[in-house]
């Protein structure tokens, strides 16, 4: 018996709704990703603006004139995260040791009870072995700057693996005039030394003054900064003098001076 068209509509649809309810009732097969407009799953990440969102990284004070980054890995880990200990500077003295220079520096860092790291010349060393151990034996530190100072990625490389081989035994490296490229880190790397060029340029060698060497110190200075001076190859009288008025100074802003882990 075929039921008047009034009342079949109302049933049709009936049957259409509760099928559609028991279809949004099971859970989809389909999986949700981090694309959908509404969505935001673990996976795709923290929100913008979350405290968790990325990690805070180090900044440094900006880059002044004169200063260029060392070798560090971009990760620093153990002894070589120079930032670890706070207000901490690195200074370095290259060239030496000098018969007369040398024994002037060790007695500034004496008296601010500040500590440095020594890249000595093989050959300088080789003539005054007990100057060397002097400086280790007041806690310095002592780094190798080859035999004879010279641009290393301009000569042979059987001569450039001589020089790095022949210094001083360190942990430390430092290529004379910055002068480097992979094959002198790779020959200092075979020698188990680490390259550790610098952050701070004071320039001291074109003997500028003994104020304008001052300043470059106290600029350049920042936490975790490897700091360019020299103790050797000729007259250091303006390091000398820059160097107790800088060292008074920084330590008034709170700075202390450690060796590198050489």
């Amino acid at each position: 018996m075929t039921k008047p068209p009034g009342k079949l509509l109302p049933l049709v649809a009936a049957l259409l709704c509760g099928a559609v309810l028991a279809q949004a009732a099971q859970p989809s097969d389909s999986p949700v990703t981090a694309s959908s407009p509404a969505v935001r799953t673990v996976a795709a990440g923290p929100l913008s603006g979350s405290p968790i969102a990325a990690k805070p990284t180090h900044q440094r004070g900006p880059k002044r004139q004169g200063q260029t980054p060392h070798t560090k890995p971009a990760s620093a880990s153990g002894d070589w995260n120079l930032t670890k200990h706070g207000k901490v500077l690195y200074l370095t003295f290259d060239d030496g040791p000098h018969a007369g220079w040398t024994p002037q520096v060790l007695q500034i860092l004496r008296r601010h009870h500040a500590q440095a790291t020594f890249f000595v010349l093989g050959a300088e060393a080789a003539k005054r072995p007990d100057l060397v151990e002097q400086t280790r034996a007041a806690g310095h530190h002592i780094g190798n700057h080859t035999w004879d100072h010279p641009m290393l990625t301009h000569i042979p490389a059987a001569k450039m693996r001589q020089e790095i081989f022949s210094g001083v035994k360190s942990k430390c490296f430092r290529p004379p005039f910055r002068d480097t490229n992979a094959a002198v880190e790779a020959a200092a790397k075979a020698n188990h030394q680490r390259q550790v060029l610098w952050d701070v340029d004071t320039n001291d060698w074109k003997k500028p003054g003994a104020a304008a060497i001052e300043h470059a110190i106290l600029a350049g200075a920042y936490p975790g900064a490897i700091v360019l001076m020299h103790d050797g190859g000729g007259n250091r009288a303006q390091t000398v003098a820059a160097l107790e008025r800088a060292l008074t100074k920084l330590q008034h802003q709170g700075y202390k001076f450690r060796p590198l882990p050489c």
